[in-house]
């Protein structure tokens, strides 16, 4: 099953500040990692302050930022498409995730890779809204894993996590990223957590 393309509406003003629509048609930016056939994130819009400067018309946001955290004091809206990987999750080794990671801005995750875990662990320091829409995934955690359907919403506060798409069919999430802060304490604990993984303990 492949998902159809995103329509995307975007609206602003005109000149005497009458409400119209700027855009309407497909996505200016799509990633497709080629280390995951199937993978795809959907860029559809990104803010890069809050609160958002509302302007008549903007020059688009998707051009000037795709990595998969939000712009600092920012928000991004997309929808990820994740191909199903078998039980066990793809196989791929360090380089080959941070390969995935580094097309989607996230290199420094291939460092948090755990042994016996998802290789595409990773965490971002926002507050994350994601929504499945179409198929079923799992979300993975250090220990905990929690398998969703369509309509299910995880609120994904800068946990390490993955999702595994252990079915036969891909999964299309809608996922909503605002910034965020690690509280000094928490920080502390990510820095060492991931000592330990390096470590390989």
């Amino acid at each position: 099953m492949a998902f159809s393309d995103i329509r995307r509406v975007v609206t602003g003003h005109d000149e005497t500040g009458k409400a119209i629509v700027l855009q309407d048609g497909p996505l200016p930016h799509v990633t497709r990692p080629l280390t995951q056939p199937g993978s795809a994130f959907h860029e559809i819009w990104n803010t890069g302050h809050m609160p958002a400067v509302l302007t008549a018309r903007e020059a688009e946001p998707t051009d000037r930022h795709r990595a998969t955290a939000p712009p600092e004091n920012g928000t991004i809206i997309r929808f990820v498409d994740i191909p199903p990987e078998g039980r066990e999750g793809p196989d791929f080794d360090r380089d080959q995730a941070k390969e995935l990671f580094d097309a989607v801005g996230l290199g420094e995750n291939a460092e948090h890779t755990l042994r016996g875990r998802h290789p595409l662990m990773h965490r971002t320091e926002s507050v994350d809204y994601g929504v499945v829409v179409a198929g079923e995934i799992v979300l993975m955690l250090d220990d905990d894993e929690v398998t969703l359907q369509p309509g299910d919403v995880v609120i994904q506060r800068g946990t390490i996590h993955a999702w595994a798409n252990r079915s036969d069919a891909p999964c299309r999430m809608l996922f909503v990223l605002t910034d965020a802060r690690f509280d000094p304490e928490l920080a502390a604990g990510h820095q060492a957590q991931d000592a330990r993984v390096k470590a390989g303990k």
